[in-house]
């Protein structure tokens, strides 16, 4: 069972420093991260050709690959228009730098819905706009991996089985997020049992809907181990469990949400970034023996 699935993770969590990142999850055991930002800088801000003299050698030298490009591509407003265009044209060279890193999949969004506004009313936008990154994924043969995020169109289970839906394409699947689903008031079983299909990409985040918190996962709200326990002995997943920890403020933190990082995370669950990192792996690693085990 085990050897169907890898580890993966966020590694900006451990460290913003790039040598730091891959230091620390060799040291855990593990082989893959998924590369969000590096040295201070997010990855849709570099080029393929900074890629491969800045990050690539480090990869190589810690034997390490990318499971995922965690890019913040959809992650801007609905109706920015200028800033649609910018992420077209960086998701074409994140494309470049998939192929690079031998990587299949971009992480990405179905951008952020006004304030106070129906997400409903935006249907045909954000599927207009879908279908063109899909298109230019497509000539790469790269897979999008939609997360459920807070505040965008896809923020619930019925509005990205839309997506799904109205897209019907492969190279536009799901990456589920337990967490995300649980701060969005969804029950992650029912999300499950309609996105199923669709899921290619799991994150392993936990949160608890008391504050909305982001907690060690297995100790939430997410039933992420019932789901994996379906996911690996019943339904056949194999694939990627990347961890995205959110037990620390770590540096990239409040760029990368819409509200307060203290709404997320309301005190440290850990010293260090690499110390969260760390619990969150072996909690996984606990997971996964125990739906061995059973």
């Amino acid at each position: 069972m085990l050897d169907r699935v890898c580890i993966s993770g966020f590694a900006d969590e451990i460290s913003s420093d790039f040598e730091e990142q891959l230091k620390t999850v060799t040291e855990l055991g593990m082989h893959y991260i998924s590369l969000r930002s590096a040295d201070k800088k997010g990855i849709a801000d570099y080029t393929a050709q900074e890629v491969q003299t800045e990050l690539l050698p480090l990869l190589e030298k810690y034997q390490v690959k990318v499971s995922s490009i965690g890019s913040p591509i959809g992650k801007v407003g609905v109706e920015d228009k200028e800033g649609f265009e910018k992420q077209k044209v960086q998701l074409l060279e994140l494309c470049k730098i998939c192929k690079l890193l031998d990587c299949r999949f971009i992480r990405m969004f179905s951008f952020f819905i006004p304030e106070g506004k129906d997400a409903d009313s935006y249907r045909e936008t954000v599927i207009t706009k879908l279908r063109q990154l899909v298109e230019i994924a497509k000539q790469h043969d790269i897979i999008l991996i939609h997360e459920n995020e807070k505040d965008i169109y896809g923020d619930t289970k019925e509005r990205c089985r839309t997506l799904f839906e109205e897209i019907s394409d492969s190279h536009f699947q799901a990456a589920f997020d337990f967490a995300n689903f649980v701060q969005c008031g969804e029950d992650t079983e029912e999300c499950w049992d309609m996105l199923k299909p669709y899921i290619v990409y799991i994150h392993i985040k936990d949160a608890v809907t008391t504050d909305n918190e982001n907690v060690v996962c297995g100790t939430g709200e997410g039933k992420i181990e019932k789901l994996l326990d379906r996911a690996l002995n019943q339904e056949g997943y194999q694939g990627f469990l990347t961890l995205e920890p959110h037990l620390v403020l770590f540096d990239s933190l409040a760029s990368l949400e819409t509200t307060e990082a203290e709404n997320v995370i309301k005190k440290n669950k850990a010293e260090t970034g690499a110390d969260g990192y760390a619990m969150q792996y072996h909690a996984l690693c606990a997971i996964l023996e125990n739906i061995q085990n059973k």
